[in-house]
């Protein structure tokens, strides 16, 4: 499915499945990942939003994002409230909602420039460096 077309340096999701995003970029991300604008494209180690925890979010909660957008999946899975507190008790914004729908959303946001963060549960092994 084609989400979106951005111009050529734009961070940006083209497709998603259930186990695999397909960047503007033309890369192909089989596991858990962070993406935003100003950062680019971060690993991130989550495989489960129900185990899900404050710490998983450091790195989100630093860049102080006006709203963070979580895929769980091929369905919306909340995870603990003490996650969705983390943002909120910082004035980040959190929406959780199914990979498909967090992809075009966050195409939306970040094309209209606004400070967005997604991170994105994929089933594929975890990696813990930078993503380049």
């Amino acid at each position: 499915m084609l989400l979106a077309q951005h111009e050529s340096g734009v961070v940006g999701i083209r497709a998603c499945a259930a186990d695999e995003v397909v960047l503007v970029s033309g890369e192909h991300l089989r596991s858990s990942f962070l993406l935003s604008a100003a950062s680019g494209l971060l690993a991130w180690n989550p495989a489960d939003p129900q185990q899900l925890t404050a710490a998983d979010l450091g790195q989100v909660i630093a860049a102080q994002p006006d709203i963070f957008l979580l895929g769980t999946g091929t369905r919306q899975r909340f995870p603990a409230p003490a996650v969705m507190a983390a943002c909120l008790s910082r004035r980040i914004g959190i929406e959780v909602m199914d990979n498909a729908a967090a992809a075009r959303t966050f195409n939306v946001l970040s094309g209209e420039g606004r400070s967005v963060w997604l991170g994105m549960i994929l089933p594929g092994p975890p990696q813990t460096s930078q993503i380049d």
